[in-house]
């Protein structure tokens, strides 16, 4: 049987206290084709709901959250390993272990998409392919790349986190989803944001909008799908295209929809591309 660790240098886990550490949702019939969801900063398993709902009668579907997140178990969060993606991917990993799946379509959001890459570089026999949708390998420009944001932009964002979540969740909710037309998706998402302990909101947000998985792409074996909203300022339109030419086997999907929150604003299209991909 395998084992997973909590924490750096903690005690080895069993699967089913992975399973709990990062509360695992398992749906449809075991032994069918898995197809694995993973949420973005700030948020959780429950974005991917209407989704993943729609995959139940033929695939067996994996819901979790990362560690911090979500239902997780709050006390399993060191700063030591979750400084980088690298320990997100770990846990993906030891979450699909424990789940016992393999050659998964890993469904992935925003910063899952490196997530994902990185962990299928490490255990590529898990998975089948990636769609991600509005990825992103680095969120600061850096000479002759756009990334979108300046490092003064993060740091302004980290300390408005510190200085009031709730204020700045009811600023960011509205930017990222850019749909003035679906009030109760920018609720949701502001309720996310602020309901996010502010402990990891503000360490999560700074591995996230620091993070550089640029000279990582070419080592990705998985293939990979990606779904590029317009209008994101999270991960702009170019983003797609800029990974398309370096993702060894990628394709790229340019969504005719606005936001950072495509799954959430119109899931009828993501199920359509997934099951496309």
């Amino acid at each position: 049987m395998a084992e997973y660790t909590q924490r750096s240098g903690g005690s080895p886990l069993t699967p089913g206290a992975v399973l709990q550490r990062n509360a695992v949702t398992m749906l449809g019939p075991e032994g069918a084709p898995a197809i694995v969801f993973a949420h973005g900063y700030g948020t959780n398993q429950t974005t991917w709901r209407a989704v993943a709902e729609r995959f139940v009668k033929d695939h067996r579907v994996v819901l979790f959250d990362y560690v911090g997140s979500g239902a997780s178990d709050l006390s399993a969060y060191d700063e030591q390993r979750y400084d980088s993606y690298e320990g997100y991917a770990t846990d993906l990993i030891e979450v699909l272990d424990a789940a016992g799946v393999t050659n998964v379509v890993l469904v992935a959001h925003s910063a899952s998409g490196m997530i994902g890459a990185l962990a299928s570089i490490r255990r590529p026999e898990l998975f089948s392919r990636i769609v991600m949708v509005c990825p992103s390998p680095r969120y600061v420009d850096d000479t002759d790349y756009v990334g979108g944001f300046s490092r003064e932009d993060v740091l302004g964002l980290l300390d408005s986190i510190e200085a009031n979540q709730p204020s700045w969740a009811a600023a960011l909710a509205p930017a990222v989803t850019a749909r003035a037309d679906l009030p109760e998706v920018t609720d949701r998402v502001r309720d996310l944001f602020a309901a996010t302990p502010q402990r990891v909101a503000t360490h999560f947000a700074r591995v996230v909008f620091l993070s550089d998985v640029r000279k990582r792409l070419s080592e990705v074996p998985t293939p990979c799908v990606i779904l590029q909203s317009s209008g994101d300022i999270i991960c702009p339109p170019h983003i797609g295209a800029y990974l398309q030419e370096r993702l060894p086997r990628a394709e790229l999907v340019e969504l005719k929809s606005a936001g950072h929150f495509v799954h959430l604003t119109e899931p009828d299209l993501i199920v359509q591309e997934i099951r496309a991909a």
